[in-house]
């Protein structure tokens, strides 16, 4: 069956996620320093690889009202490129609250600041993932 990669595409970090083989469950795996395009793409890569992706879901960040703003504009080509360069299906997912769910998780779990810092975009990921992978589950 494959797994899926979950991303947080980000300014300056990915956050990414993989699905256990059955797709029920995401565990966010790492999160990439993003320093040139090719070397995010290398990287994504080799996590494809290492982990057998057969699909790939990247969050789509959209305003309240649904519109889709410059940030989402970048997250669409980003999966364009990541759709080209990793020759695997690509899908976008409205992650709206993604990350302020991650961030008060964290918070009720009383991580400190610094290490909420180093967790919450491969936890934004897992988030946008396991979204994804319960509304596939209920079809």
């Amino acid at each position: 069956m494959g797994r899926t990669m979950g991303l947080d595409y980000g300014d300056k970090t990915i956050g990414v996620a993989i699905s256990d083989e059955l797709g029920w469950t995401a565990q966010g795996v790492e999160v990439i320093r993003r320093r040139k395009p090719e070397d995010d793409m290398e990287r994504l890569r080799q996590l494809s690889a290492e982990y057998g992706v057969t699909n790939i879901v990247v969050g789509l960040p959209k305003n309240m009202n649904n519109t889709v703003g410059p940030r989402g504009e970048l997250c669409i080509a980003f999966s364009e490129s990541l759709r080209e360069s990793l020759r695997l299906p690509v899908s976008m997912w409205d992650e709206r609250l993604s990350t302020v769910s991650a961030q008060r998780t964290l918070l009720e779990a009383d991580v400190s600041r610094k290490k909420r810092k180093q967790v919450v975009d491969k936890m934004a990921a897992a988030i946008i993932l396991q979204n994804y992978l319960d509304s596939n589950s209920k079809r």
